[in-house]
């Protein structure tokens, strides 16, 4: 780590009041360009503690970012990134988000999993994943980076918590053995015109290895993701700017739909 303890709260300090304040701000790295990755994660956890400070509980809810190959082209970076969510960001299905709280809001198609026993590193792979999911959901997320004109790197945008704002879910299905989450179609519609048709394996190959990938992070901090954590896979197509009065659909194959309309 090259940040100091003082540096790493003063900077969780600024993210946050970014946020609550929906204020932008300069890139991290413009400022302290020797931060490095263990930095960044520490700003993100010193985040997580301020805002569990304020009484959510962000314990076993997860997410992956910058997981597809056309999210990395449109973000100019080579490797997807980590985060959570937090409990007062999820937006009912069918329900209105409000977009006087975002800076400058795109939203995401991912496919969403819950645990039926907990993940734990290193060595884990693909399988045990699968063999740990109890549920899987249709979702949407809404990303809204605090930085000026959306622009930042990867550790800047760890610090910043991979620009969760805000998340919406299908109803749960219970995973099998032997579905598809690498082939299924997914199509997300912004006011009744298709804005994206991909398949599940537009994330890292298959949305289970991203998981996999947090499990191996976790565990470096001795950490593992719990039995019951939810955890979004990751966009699986570049992100879609919304406004007031929009209105988007988001189908998964075998998994249903979801509607959110921006308000």
């Amino acid at each position: 780590m090259n940040l100091s303890p003082s540096e790493i709260a003063l900077l969780a300090e600024r993210v946050d009041n970014a946020a609550l304040n929906r204020q932008e701000i300069a890139k991290i790295t413009n400022e302290f360009p020797q931060m490095d990755w263990q930095d960044a994660y520490a700003i993100q956890d010193a985040l997580k503690a301020r805002i569990e400070a304020r009484g959510q509980d962000c314990s076993m809810l997860f997410k992956a970012g910058l997981t597809s190959r056309a999210k990395m082209v449109q973000m100019g970076v080579s490797e997807p990134c980590f985060g959570f969510l937090q409990p007062d960001g999820q937006v009912a299905n069918g329900g209105i988000a409000p977009t006087h709280t975002y800076i400058h809001p795109r939203v995401e198609a991912e496919i969403a999993v819950r645990l039926k026993r907990p993940l734990k590193g290193p060595g884990c792979h693909v399988g045990d994943v699968l063999a740990a999911i109890g549920e899987v959901m249709v979702a949407l997320e809404i990303i809204d980076s605090r930085y000026e004109n959306f622009n930042f790197d990867l550790k800047s945008v760890i610090a910043d918590n991979t620009s969760a704002a805000g998340w919406v879910l299908g109803d749960p299905v219970p995973y099998k053995p032997g579905m598809d989450l690498a082939h299924c179609g997914i199509v997300m519609k912004k006011n009744d015109a298709i804005v994206s048709t991909v398949a599940g394996s537009a994330v890292l190959g298959h949305p289970a290895l991203p998981v996999a990938m947090l499990s191996n992070l976790l565990s470096q901090q001795g950490r593992e993701i719990p039995a019951g954590a939810l955890i979004l896979t990751g966009g699986a197509s570049a992100a879609v700017a919304v406004q007031s009065g929009d209105k988007v659909d988001l189908a998964i194959q075998g998994m249903g739909s979801l509607s959110v309309t921006f308000g």
